[in-house]
């Protein structure tokens, strides 16, 4: 344990944050709250660019803020974080998480004061993950619900302050893409459990993987994987059946199937390798189908994003193969 705190107003605190904050992980929070953004009616640059970050910010927030109840098991199997070697306290990490969250949903309030219901059930639901974390039949779904608000989140910043929660249910396409989000980032938080057996065990987190074992679990998986690839395809489908051969719509096509060939390589590995310390590289492509996944959604609504949805996404393979530890994902 370093001796060593850093300030709050030190470069290095702020270099910590950032490496507990998982810069690589940042894009899944921002597809799935742009899939919904995306849904509605375009606003001006500056409304665009504050969601934008908003929802890019929030996932590294959130870990933040998570990563201070999960300390024990973290302590085994992410020695690395600047939490854990101390360099950073609890206190400092739980303040900045929390004014960063807080921040991010004056942005959306200010855009639709409706968004403070769905924002503070998303801070809530990040602040009590731990314990379900501990139930097998937990930890998936319920961080889960907190990332399939985030679309819900976006739709409401562009339809007007006078739009409830309630009005995306008028959205058949969006409703698709939020069962999508839902079951793909389950997948996403079933497969990370795979890499942290040992100290998930060795900490009394009675995930499912822990309890039922690795066979069990990767079935699990595999079906989250496929309802996620059967709604977007169902919601891509709809769309793209009504539109011309020329439609730019199509674009999406390409993106689904990369989408669709990551999640297969990701549930083919997971089956394959049975060993905790070769689980990184399949939950890497479980993240790389669940960023496509959603830019496909996102290049269906907005086909006219298609270069910055393609810089996007070299962006984020950069930001993952320079993760700090590659054996965590």
């Amino acid at each position: 344990m370093c001796k060593s705190v850093y300030s709050l107003s030190s470069f290095k605190f702020w270099r910590a944050f950032w490496i507990t904050m998982r810069p690589y992980l940042l894009f899944v929070s921002c597809v799935a709250g742009m899939v919904g953004f995306a849904a509605g009616p375009e606003i001006g640059i500056i409304g665009t660019i504050g969601v934008f970050l908003a929802f890019f910010l929030s996932y590294g927030f959130g870990q933040a803020l998570t990563d201070c109840f999960q300390m024990d098991t973290d302590s085994i199997s992410s020695p690395y974080r600047p939490l854990i070697q101390g360099i950073i306290t609890r206190k400092q990490v739980l303040s900045v998480s929390l004014i960063g969250l807080i921040g991010c949903c004056l942005i959306f309030f200010f855009l639709n004061p409706w968004t403070l219901i769905p924002g503070i059930f998303c801070v809530i639901g990040l602040a009590t993950y731990t314990y379900f974390k501990r139930q097998w039949w937990g930890g998936p779904f319920y961080n889960a619900w907190i990332v399939a608000l985030l679309p819900i989140i976006g739709i409401m910043t562009v339809t007007g302050t006078n739009n409830s929660p309630s009005f995306i249910f008028k959205y058949e396409i969006l409703l698709l893409f939020v069962i999508s989000i839902f079951f793909s980032y389950a997948n996403f938080v079933l497969m990370g459990y795979f890499k942290d057996i040992s100290a998930d065990r060795a900490s009394a987190y009675n995930t499912f993987v822990v309890n039922y074992g690795w066979t069990k679990a990767a079935v699990g998986s595999d079906i989250f994987a496929l309802i996620s690839i059967i709604a977007t395809g169902w919601g891509l489908l709809s769309v793209l059946l009504r539109e011309t051969i020329f439609s730019t719509r199509l674009l999406s096509i390409p993106i689904f199937f990369g989408a669709f060939i990551m999640l297969i390589f990701a549930q083919i590995g997971i089956h394959r390798i049975k060993d905790e310390g070769k689980a990184n590289k399949p939950i890497a492509n479980v993240v790389r189908g669940f960023v496509l996944l959603h830019l496909a959604e996102i290049c269906l609504l907005r086909p006219s994003w298609i270069v910055p949805i393609i810089i996007f996404y070299i962006i984020f393979e950069l930001a993952l193969k320079a993760r700090p530890e590659k054996g965590q994902v």
